[in-house]
């Protein structure tokens, strides 16, 4: 036997706070010492926070990172685990993406990552420098920082051999590619390859990722240790979690959506032995040594964690043929915990680290949408209390929440006490204001503006109230510090069904990725788990804007599901509006063809006509693949005409 005890640390870090950040993980470090951790595994970007973006610009930010790492160096200098931790570096006028392995206070190497991702919510390449096979050189950090035998510390690509294992670091991006660098490291002898990750959550992506890890371990005969950030940096939440995998064979899961440590024992032995009984790993292995290229080698000058006290991983079945563990939850309960579980931890990280708010409020229509955003805050703040007794809790959401009804003449009874019953069930007080003096005032003010022959349209008074009780909502935030969001789910969003300068605007946008027919499903989730009287009569009331007298969103614009089809096939997998319309007839028979290619034509001129409406949106959290926000994932232009369809 050879025995290892490996650990993954996520660690829920914020952009810039290096000091900060490197005191949880410096906390993190001694508790894997105390539990006799060989070695420990920290998130990509760990030091200065994911994603930093420009901030690597700044010499300043990277000099911090370099600072902090030799202070995390000179703290953990008496602990015998080998820790691996990510940061960005400046070589030679270029500033690259690295996992540093360190242990007894000397930097061992320094990786940088080689696959630098361009797509999606990621902008890697525009400030970082990838690394490159086979490059080694040894570079200075300053800060007293020192390598393996003097202040030289090993950079490129390379392994480093301790006395139980030889291991291999890379990140995040270098693990998801086939042609990354793991398969020459393991042939130069890695055994256990530690991959330090910042991937966001995205629906379904857990099963992805361990998928993933599983067949990289596999492909390699190694053990891989892969570790995730916790907690949101503006709109990107990361689910943390994370995966030891021997063999291709998952070992060890991390809980998620929380920072701690998670930790195994691993026989090493049995990476060796299977790759001694694999033939075609070791013709592999001996083709590519014949070419004659290794990395670097790196040897560790002194003794790592005893293995003394570990003891043999043994199932909790005490069987090594039956399957364990408690049986998964269903697929509906794991995908609405897991979506309500990321959007809270992104409200309340926002709410946490911007350090620029006291209390969290939402305007509650009766409708829907601020409902929900209403128990997403309620979930962040009952979690974040979670040791407390349960009149202490509530006593903390009357603290942090209020809600607010501002209701119109076409405000309706039925929304009102859906408000009331909401507010009820969750003990968030609830201030109601109607608007409708202000409302006659400001159309009053907006028809003195107009030239003789000119008249407000009728969606120039929906629009009146909307900005009505945002303005509201906005002199509530400033004379409170009060976090206010902005409810607007993704399809109205898309369509642009929603009011610049009205019910647009907010701090943030917690569901402004969640599709309506996502938004009625965790409602019904939420309904069935706790039965509260406000989601009842909230699902019982036709989903409307209340902006007009008999208004219903879906008789506006279109039913639902079909919108949200509409949106999936045409913005995601960008179909054409004629492929469009021919995959709708299809799934939708019960409406006639003539009507279905009405709305795929409605749909298009307005998703085309409110792109200029998403630059002016508030930050959004990415829960998905397809994210409304061009800044950071659906990148159209904001003036193009339809011509090409």
């Amino acid at each position: 036997m050879r025995l290892a005890r490996l650990a993954v640390a996520n660690v829920n870090s914020t952009v810039g706070a290096v000091r900060d950040n490197i005191d949880r993980c410096i906390a993190l470090s001694y508790a894997m010492a105390r539990d006799d951790v060989t070695l420990g595994a920290f998130p990509e970007h760990v030091i200065g926070g994911y994603p930093p973006e420009d901030l690597v610009q700044w010499q300043g930010f990277i000099a911090a990172e370099a600072r902090e790492l030799g202070r995390f160096c000179r703290e953990t200098a008496a602990l015998p685990t080998v820790l691996v931790l990510g940061l960005s570096v400046e070589v030679e006028g270029q500033v690259y993406n690295c996992a540093a392995v360190v242990h007894r206070g000397r930097v061992l190497g320094l990786c940088p990552k080689e696959k630098l991702p361009l797509y999606s919510v990621f902008y890697e390449a525009r400030t970082f420098s990838r690394g490159h096979p086979y490059r080694y050189q040894e570079i200075s950090l300053g800060h007293g920082i020192r390598g393996p035998t003097g202040d030289g510390i090993p950079f490129g690509d390379l392994v480093v051999r301790f006395d139980f294992a030889t291991i291999a670091v890379e990140v995040c991006e270098d693990l998801w590619s086939p042609d990354g660098p793991m398969r020459r490291r393991c042939f130069c002898g890695a055994e256990v390859v530690a991959n330090l990750s910042a991937s966001p959550y995205r629906v379904g992506i857990l099963e992805t990722r361990r998928e993933m890890v599983n067949t990289r371990a596999a492909d390699n005969y190694a053990t891989v240790v892969y570790v995730n950030a916790v907690g949101g940096n503006d709109g990107l939440v990361f689910d943390g979690g994370g995966f030891i995998s021997q063999c291709g064979r998952q070992l060890l899961e991390a809980p998620r959506f929380r920072e701690g440590i998670a930790a195994i024992t691993v026989d090493l032995d049995r990476t060796r032995r299977l790759r001694t009984e694999n033939t075609t790993w070791r013709t592999d292995g001996n083709d590519f040594l014949r070419q004659g290229r290794r990395v670097a080698c790196v040897v560790a000058p002194e003794p790592t964690a005893s293995g003394a006290r570990l003891s043999y991983p043994i199932p909790p079945e005490r069987s090594f043929f039956l399957p364990g563990g408690q049986a998964p939850p269903s697929p509906r309960e794991r995908f609405c915990e897991e979506l309500l579980d990321v959007i809270a931890l992104g409200i309340g990280d926002y709410f946490e680290k911007t350090r620029a708010f006291r209390r969290i409020g939402v305007a509650l229509s009766g409708g829907r949408d601020s409902l929900l955003c209403l128990l997403l805050a309620h979930r962040y703040v009952m979690r974040s209390a979670a040791g407390a007794s349960e009149s202490e809790r509530r006593a903390r959401v009357a603290q942090m929440l209020r809600a607010f009804y501002m209701p119109t003449r076409f405000s309706s009874i039925a929304t009102r006490r859906a408000a009331e019953a909401a507010a009820a069930d969750l003990g968030v007080p609830l201030v109601i204001l109607p608007i409708d003096e202000a409302f006659d005032r400001e159309v009053e003010a907006a028809a003195r503006m107009l030239q003789p022959g000119e008249e407000l349209t009728p969606i120039t008074l929906q629009n009146i109230q909307a900005r009505l009780r945002a303005q509201r909502m906005w002199n509530w935030s400033n004379a409170t510090a009060g976090l206010f969001l902005q409810t607007g789910n993704m399809s109205e969003k898309a369509v642009g069904y929603t009011t610049i300068g009205g019910d647009l605007m907010g701090c943030i946008a917690p569901i402004a990725n969640v599709p309506k027919t996502v938004v009625n499903y965790l409602l019904d989730y939420l309904l069935e788990r706790h039965g509260y009287e406000g989601i009842r009569q909230t699902l019982a009331i036709p989903a409307s804007a209340e902006l007009a007298d008999n208004q219903e969103d879906e008789r506006d614009l279109m039913p639902f599901p079909v919108l949200d089809c509409c949106l999936a096939l045409y913005a995601g997998e960008k179909l054409s509006p004629t492929e469009l319309a021919s995959v709708l007839v299809s799934m939708f028979p019960e409406y006639a063809p003539a009507q279905v290619q009405v709305w795929v034509d409605k749909f298009v001129s307005l998703f085309t006509q409110s792109i200029y409406k998403w630059v002016q949106a508030p930050l959004s959290i990415h829960i998905g693949n397809l994210d409304l926000e061009r800044e950071r994932a659906l990148q159209l232009p904001v003036v193009s005409r339809l011509e090409w369809k």
